[in-house]
Parts: C-alpha cells; structure tokens; sequence
C-alpha cells in the first residue's frame, strides 16, 4: 500500500499543488500513475525546504535561487538516488514552476538554469517475433476464468499489434473497436491524438472478447473491464504477464510497454520508415523514435555472435 502523500506547506500553496495535479490529470490526460509520481516528485522537493513546523509558502518557491534548486538536487544525489530518478523529479519540477507561470501565479526563472544528469543510454527491451507470438497465444490461459482470458489476450495483441500504451489500451470505450473499424484514433500523451491502423487479429481479438464477457456493456462504456464490471485496472494486466514470462521462462524485461516496442522494432527491421513509427507511436520527437535503430544493430550483433560462435564449434 502506497504511503500517503503530505506537503509541508500552507493552506494557499497545497490548494495552488491541487490545482496543478488536477490540470496534468483532466488537462493533460496523465494516467493516475503518472500524476501519482508527480505528486511524490514534488513533495520531496517541498518537504526537503519546509519542516513539520515550518510550512513554506508561494513567496519562498518564488524567491528561490538556482542554489537553493542545485542543493535539493545535491541532496537526492548525496541519497544515492538513482540517476533517472533525479531526471525526473527535475522534468516533474519544471513543469509544476512552467504551469505556475502559465496561469499567472508566479514565474520564477531560476529554474530555467538547473540542469538534468546525464543519463546513460538504454535500449529499449523487445522480444523476438516468435517468443512475442507464443505469449500472444499463452496469455488466455492464466486468468481465472475463460472470458477474464480471452480479455487479457485482446489486450496484449492492442499492446503488439498496435504499439499502443497499457493506458491507451484501457481507456478505449465499447464502439471504438468494431467489425468496419480499419483504424484507431488514439489520445495519447499530452492529449496528442493519433491514428493507427488496425489489423483483422485485433479485431478478432476483441469480437471473442466480448462475445463472452458476462456484462452487458454499452457503448461509450469502458471496453476492457475487470470481475465486477468496472474498467480495467493496468495492475492486472501487469500481474497477468507476470504469470505468463514466468511460465514462459522469458525475463523480467517482457513488460506491457515492451510489447509496445516490439511493435515498433518489428516493423523497424521490416522495412517500415523511422516517420511512420514516429506517428504510429505517437512520439513528439523523431529522436525518441530513433532509439530502435540501436535496438537492430544490437540484435544485428547478437545474432553475428551466435553465428560465429557456432561456426567455431564446428
């Protein structure tokens, strides 16, 4: 169970950090995960400046100076917090002090100066078509019952078959998937709309699905839905895969999101153009998207190893 999240500091600005978390939420379409990891960001950062008894207010953030932001980043490194982590309670920092400055509540500029560490660079993690595809079939297997299963498995193929986010996966509605459905139009990130293509598996995928759910879903109603008909929390499905690498002897890598880059570095190594993986995957920079060119000459590698290797055997 999660810990529950306090800020020292006073009445105006715990309104003023209500507010925000309710813009990245209704505004920004942040999933609840994401908003969650915001709100913990920033109560590190407040609580690190304000003590139990001494709240700290909307004239101190806006005094601040770039000192006072490098020691608070200072002192999450001197914890051996991890790299990442700073990186992103500064990108989480920066955006609460730019929305401040968008609704007119205060600017401050300091921030503008505080730099993020250099991050090392990771590739992301794919699976190969065939183990994908095994999953693909494995994953109604593992839940309790077979419509629970067939549920789960619309949802890996959505994943894999479209590259969408477990978040876009299951905030889809009943209707927007349908028999004469050739493409998606997916809110993703930032409220930036996209569409995807859909093939006939996913539409088959879903039609066994809802051919056996027990709930008389309606349209506009949530498509995807747990064992009391509420919509689908993204922690069972999370759970369910689980179950299926553990099963299948595949490693802790093999995550929802990795289903969404082996979408992405299958087609990569099918010819598809860096442009058009850009706009199925609904990244704003062609950079983002570039990282699946590293993925193929990492597995170029991998595979020239293998065969080199077996060829010494011999």
């Amino acid at each position: 169970m999660k810990q529950e999240i306090k800020y020292n500091a006073d009445a105006k600005l715990l309104e003023v950090i209500k507010n925000w978390l309710s813009w990245l939420k209704n505004e920004r379409r942040y999933s609840e995960h994401t908003v969650d990891a915001y709100a913990r960001d920033l109560a590190c950062f407040v609580n690190f400046f304000g003590e139990d008894d001494t709240y700290i207010d909307l004239d101190f953030i806006k005094n601040m100076g770039i000192r006072d932001f490098r020691r608070f980043v200072a002192n999450r490194s001197a914890q051996y917090i991890e790299k990442s982590s700073v990186a992103r309670e500064i990108s989480t920092l920066k955006n609460f002090f730019k929305w401040l400055d968008k609704v007119h509540i205060l600017k401050n500029t300091a921030i503008s100066l505080l730099s993020s560490p250099r991050l090392p660079k990771v590739l992301p993690k794919s699976l190969d078509v065939e183990d994908a595809q095994d999953l693909l079939k494995t994953a109604k297997t593992f839940a309790k019952d077979d419509w629970q299963g067939l549920r789960d498995q619309a949802v890996l193929i959505l994943l894999y078959g479209c590259g969408l986010r477990i978040s876009e996966a299951l905030s889809l509605n009943v209707g927007d998937i349908t028999a004469k459905t050739q493409f998606l139009r997916i809110k993703g990130k930032g409220s930036k709309e996209r569409i995807v293509p859909l093939l006939p598996i996913v539409q088959e995928a879903v039609k066994r699905y809802l051919s056996a759910v027990p709930y008389d879903l309606k349209i506009n109603e949530p498509l995807f839905v747990g064992a009391r008909g509420e919509r689908l929390s993204p922690r069972i499905i999370q759970r369910q895969l689980q179950k299926i690498r553990a099963y299948m002897g595949l490693p802790d890598t093999v995550t929802p999101h990795a289903l969404r880059h082996s979408f992405a570095t299958h087609l990569l190594s099918e010819g598809t153009d860096l442009r058009s993986i850009q706009e199925l995957l609904g990244h704003a920079s062609l950079t983002t998207t570039q990282r699946y060119t590293d993925v193929q000459i990492d597995t170029l590698k991998r595979e020239y190893d293998k065969a080199y290797d077996h060829q010494n055997a011999e």
